[in-house]
């Protein structure tokens, strides 16, 4: 299974824009939430299993919200 790894940075992009991508840099985690950092700002979100992977949802649940997947390792 693919795991969050604490110190990298993750990358997801916008369902309405393709071109705005979000980056997030794993601060810490437990097993079932992750503490992320992007401009500055700290949140603290729950870590969903899909069987392969962890992923979370970085700005909250709502629709068409990014998905913070564990293996888009920003390059």
């Amino acid at each position: 299974m693919t795991k969050f790894i604490v110190g990298k940075t993750y990358q997801c992009r916008s369902i309405c824009d393709h071109d705005c991508i979000f980056r997030y840099e794993v601060i810490s985690r437990t097993k079932a939430f992750i503490t992320i950092k992007s401009h500055n700002e700290i949140t603290k979100r729950k870590i969903y299993i899909d069987g392969t992977e962890e992923y979370c949802y970085p700005q909250g649940q709502y629709s068409m919200c990014p998905i913070l997947k564990a293996s888009s390792i920003a390059d």
